[in-house]
């Protein structure tokens, strides 16, 4: 079928070609539209219903009227001179709050970009007085804004406010703060501006750059770029279509993930195929190039595919998780690879086809065979070294493992960043409680569905406020019908600090439960609570996700391989490297930063990630020395023959995608994701496959593929006559 449909496509090469321009095009256009309607905004929209937060969430939303998606930014308001505010500058600022409140804000576009194509996140915000400053230096003002706070509408949304609402108050003598997850993210994203600008056009340097200096040749340094983006925008929009239709809601986050995915490992398949039809044209310098663009795919096209399904397996288990953005980010990559594999299957051999020879041009390194080289003498190191590299690549790897000692999950995004929504966040904890402007919230119901009196919830309120850690607690607030009630807490920490998330799961629950009056349903709601039950959720489905993921990766090197032992080298290989690399985040980050611990999402992403991509190099190298295995020789030739032709390729591919996911160090609050996912595909090419992998089967040999070991034959090949490098055999 692979042959098939490669065969297929190198035929009809400029139909296909044309096909997917007009796929990639128009997917590209829709794809934002249909973004805008399958993003979801909170993380407590991701928690399954069962949870404490989430049934508060509901309460807010149905009882309260808080938006779904609703953002909350506190704005703060001082005198210009530094005295304390009069009650004339009070009626001030509150009428202007009002005047605020009133006014739509219009999200600003750009103007080359067609308004049906971008979703529209213009509104007008709730604003109303939140608290004064004890030693009245100040008042806080609580705006309701909607949608992600990623999301750079919403951002130029809250943009378009902050300078409207900084220029009146500056008009009447007020400065202004603003603080809160989108003042945050805005500050941050326009503080990293220029980073991720130049990040991005360093990696497309260093992809362009590599492949010039690899193939020597314009075509081979652009076409990569060009195919990649056509596909990677034509799986975009596959994936907003999908969701779309089976109503599935995306992180914000999802999208610029799924690009940096499909931006590495297009780059890797179109490489492993550029590697492979430049060496069969060296072989065979008379076969006419459609016919080699054909062959080359189709054999090439197997590895590629058992390397893509690995990757959709191990993000289809990504369904069995509890947690929301988990469980919707497992289908979405999922597709977003098969649509890559599909144009991996399609585009690339047509464009093979399409170009021929002329895809090498200047390069005149298809008329001769290269001389031997750094990858033919490493080759031939690993056949004769065998043991002393397997025993120093383990070394290695085990080393950073060790650096796993003692790690903690990190589950907030506290701490002072730097921005200007970190420091009036500062302010306003030097007056008052940390949590004033992101309060953990009780929400009670009756049972019966009775309207509440709020005298009865006094003993609550007083038990809440001899909690340590609660610095102030707000008077009971009922809804318009009376048959909700708030009760909001002012916490001592930041909200998103790991001590609020202990607080809001242990003593406040605690209280909740030993005081609320009877009749009546209580439930702890707001961010602190809401991370708390995300690290419940995480750690249930990390024991669930890792087992199925693993499984699934062994069974289908098994089916590819044939064979029982070395889908267990490979497995035991990308274990340890996963090891080596969380211990090395953890070492970095948790030890030596002195961070509260490393990212909630890190083990089970870098996992998936790590082993799955990882898994890659290891698919190529292994394909590539059972083919070797079948010529005449001895095991350990064969791992040299294999080891010099495919390091070029992998080496090339690895920095390829470790460059690609570098630059989500660009990304706020992304640094520790960067860093290991960027380790973590190093140490899966260069060292895993390039070194334990090919140490391992020049030890063990034919015996590696057992039971169906390659038989070594004489038919024809396509590649060059064997390598004249000897390696002793023991």
């Amino acid at each position: 079928m692979i042959r098939a449909l490669t065969g297929f496509s190198t035929r009809h090469a400029w139909k296909i070609i044309a096909l997917w321009a007009v796929l990639g095009l128009g997917l590209t256009a829709l794809g934002p539209m249909l973004l805008g309607r399958v993003t979801q905004s909170q993380t407590g929209d991701f928690l399954p219903r069962g949870y404490d937060s989430a049934a508060a969430l509901r309460i807010a939303e149905e009882k309260f009227g808080v938006k779904p998606g609703a953002t909350t930014v506190t704005v703060l308001v001082a005198r210009a001179d530094g005295k304390v505010l009069t009650a004339a500058d009070q009626q001030r600022i509150e009428a202007e709050a009002v005047k605020l409140g009133e006014r739509r804000v219009v999200m600003p576009r750009k103007d080359d970009q067609p308004a049906f194509l971008v979703p529209d996140h213009s509104q007008t915000p709730r604003v109303a007085p939140a608290m004064t400053a004890p030693d009245r230096s100040f008042q806080l003002l609580s705006v309701e804004l909607t949608g992600h706070a990623g999301d750079e509408g919403v951002q130029n949304v809250y943009r378009t406010f902050r300078d409207d609402a900084r220029a009146r108050f500056a008009d009447a003598g007020m400065r202004t703060g603003f603080t809160g997850g989108l003042a945050e993210a805005a500050d941050s994203a326009d503080d990293n501006r220029t980073a991720a600008t130049v990040g991005g056009i360093l990696v497309t340097v260093l992809i362009v750059l590599l492949n010039v200096l690899v193939f020597r040749s314009v075509l081979a340094a652009v076409l990569p770029l060009l195919a990649v983006a056509m596909i990677g925008g034509a799986a975009g929009g596959a994936v907003a279509g999908a969701a779309a239709l089976t109503g599935l809601k995306l992180d914000a986050s999802t999208p610029g993930l799924i690009s940096v995915v499909l931006l590495g490992i297009g780059i890797d398949y179109l490489l492993f195929l550029l590697f492979r039809f430049r060496e069969h044209l060296r072989a065979r310098p008379d076969q006419p190039a459609r016919a080699a663009a054909a062959e080359v795919s189709g054999r090439v096209g197997t590895a590629i595919t058992s390397a893509a399904l690995t990757i959709v397996a191990a993000f289809a288990t990504l369904g069995v998780a509890s947690f929301g953005q988990f469980r919707s980010l497992g289908p979405a990559i999922a597709v977003a690879v098969l649509v890559m594999l599909l144009g991996s299957l399609t585009l690339m051999p047509a464009l093979l086809a399409a170009c021929g020879r002329k895809m090498f041009w200047p390069s005149r390194s298809l008329r001769r065979e290269p001389r031997e080289g750094l990858a033919a003498r490493f080759g031939t190191l690993v056949a004769r070294r065998p043991l002393a590299l397997l025993c120093a690549s383990v070394a290695l790897l085990g080393a950073l493992a060790a650096g796993m000692t003692g790690i903690r999950m990190d589950y907030g995004q506290g701490g002072d960043s730097g921005t200007a929504a970190s420091a009036t966040a500062a302010e306003i904890s030097r007056a008052l409680p940390a949590g004033v402007s992101d309060p953990t919230s009780v929400y009670l119901t009756a049972k019966d569905g009775a309207t509440l009196d709020p005298a009865r919830l006094d003993g609550l309120s007083r038990a809440l406020g001899k909690v340590d850690g609660v610095g102030q607690v707000g008077g009971a607030v009922l809804n318009g019908d009376h048959r909700a009630a708030r009760i909001d807490l002012f916490l001592t920490v930041d909200a998103q600090s790991a001590r609020a998330r202990e607080l809001a799961s242990g003593p406040v629950r605690a209280a909740v439960a030993a005081h609320t009056p009877a009749g009546l349903n209580a439930h702890v709601g707001g961010t602190a609570a809401v991370f708390a039950d995300v690290s419940t959720a995480v750690d249930h489905d990390l024991t669930v996700v890792f087992p199925v993921a693993a499984a699934l990766i062994a069974l289908i090197l098994l089916l590819l391989l044939r064979s029982l032992l070395a889908p267990v080298v490979l497995m035991l290989a990308v274990g340890l490297g996963f090891a080596a690399t969380l211990g090395a985040a953890t070492l970095l980050f948790q030890h030596l930063l002195d961070e509260p611990g490393v990212s909630f999402t890190l083990p089970l992403v870098l996992f998936l990630f790590v082993v799955a991509l990882g898994t890659d190099y290891n698919i190529l190298i292994t394909d590539r020395i059972r083919e070797e295995m079948r010529h005449p020789g001895s095991p350990r030739a064969a791992v040299a023959r294999a080891v010099r032709h495919t390091t070029p390729a992998i080496a090339t591919a690895g920095l390829v995608l470790a460059g690609s996911f570098a630059t989500l160090a660009t990304t706020p609050g992304s640094e520790q994701v960067a860093f290991a996912m960027t380790l973590g595909i190093l140490l899966s090419a260069l060292v895993l496959s390039l070194v334990l992998v090919p140490a391992v089967a020049a030890l063990l040999g034919r015996p590696l593929w057992w039971p169906l070991r390659p038989t070594p034959h004489r038919t024809p090949t396509a590649h060059p006559a064997p390598d004249p490098v000897r390696v002793p055999v023991p």
